[in-house]
């Protein structure tokens, strides 16, 4: 009987497949780094494992970093959290696409202002929708922590919160507001709406979009079937109130970003919606401005991302309304949701 021989570990076949695993593992140390060095920066001491274990943060980089002076794999460690991350794929199905021919929307006639200051959104009747043109999907990347359970999200997110309520970060942003605000909504979230930054009303009750923009966001969810709280998570880019209401700078977003984009790892939504030209430069880093990026989707990391105009902007401008719920129109074709006739 002839047995078939055993390849040689020095073959190039044998030498690739080797450097094919150790480049696998380096992609997914690499990765892992980035994510304890964002909570070493947040000021937050404990990685958590999908099993409740508790790893302390400055050892796992210390442990990464005498890792790089060998030849050897990465510790066990490390590879136990690589792999933890890796099952943690999105399940995010190709859509199918006609080209992306330009939209002009015929004008529709704005419905009368409701009787008081609350704003209104009323979407266009059946007869005024036109079939929603699906974008090709965008490529997109994983999260890089596991799927927490909800016991889990709430501990990181009560951590999270005492050190974005001791940040001192902006120095002028610490003195004017009276309090940070978090974020708003469930913890496993079908959408997170990403806005801006906290206003009077925010600042004053610690919860975002609560305003009028909050009102007529509240309108737009509402529209979409979605319920605020029970669907959605709300945050902003920034959690301080900065003076007069004034534009965020870059360096505060920068400032707020290892605080948001925790918020968004440990949510792991499926889709996020971009409010504004400040919450696109903080999520997708892009200076195009809202108009040539709705419209379809982008990515960042496992979610789906739309970009819509901030409420506030449409309560300057009503018009823009009608573009707005095309938006809307696109993400519910996208999430299968039917509006009730």
């Amino acid at each position: 009987m002839t047995r078939s021989p055993q390849p040689n570990p020095s073959t190039p076949i044998a030498v690739s497949a080797r450097s094919a695993t150790s480049d696998s593992h380096e992609v997914a140390a690499g990765s892992l780094r980035q994510l304890l060095e964002m909570y070493q920066r947040s000021g937050l001491r404990w990685y958590l494992m999908p099993d409740g274990t508790r790893l302390n943060v400055r050892d796992l980089l210390q442990r990464f970093d005498s890792s790089s002076t060998t030849a050897t794999a990465p510790p066990a460690a490390h590879v136990e959290m690589a792999n933890a991350a890796k099952t943690n794929e999105s399940s995010t199905a190709a859509v199918a696409t006609s080209s992306e021919a330009e939209r002009k929307p015929e004008p529709t006639p704005q419905p009368k202002p409701a009787s008081g200051d609350r704003p209104t959104f009323v979407p266009p009747t059946s007869k005024e929708n036109k079939p929603v043109v699906l974008a090709p999907a965008p490529q997109f990347a994983n999260w890089q922590l596991p799927v927490l359970t909800l016991d889990q999200r709430e501990q990181n997110f009560a951590d999270l919160k005492k050190r974005v309520a001791a940040c001192t970060k902006c120095r002028e942003l610490v003195t004017y507001r009276t309090q940070t605000v978090f974020g708003d909504g469930t913890l496993q979230p079908k959408v997170c709406f990403f806005g801006e930054a906290p206003g009077a009303d925010e600042d004053k009750q610690g919860i975002p979009f609560v305003g009028k923009a909050g009102q007529l966001l509240d309108k737009i969810i509402e529209a979409t079937t979605l319920k605020r709280p029970d669907d959605v998570y709300i945050l902003n880019s920034l959690r301080c109130r900065p003076p007069s209401n004034r534009t965020p700078t870059p360096e505060e977003v920068e400032n707020c970003r290892p605080f948001f984009e925790l918020q968004l790892e440990v949510l792991q939504p499926k889709y996020i919606v971009c409010l504004g030209a400040v919450a696109v430069r903080a999520i997708l880093q892009r200076s195009e401005s809202v108009g040539m990026l709705r419209g379809k989707f982008h990515a960042f990391r496992g979610a789906k991302v739309l970009v819509t105009y901030h409420p506030a902007y449409l309560l300057r401008n009503p018009d823009a309304k009608k573009l707005v719920w095309e938006d809307m129109q696109l993400l519910m074709a996208d999430m299968g949701l039917k509006r009730k006739s």
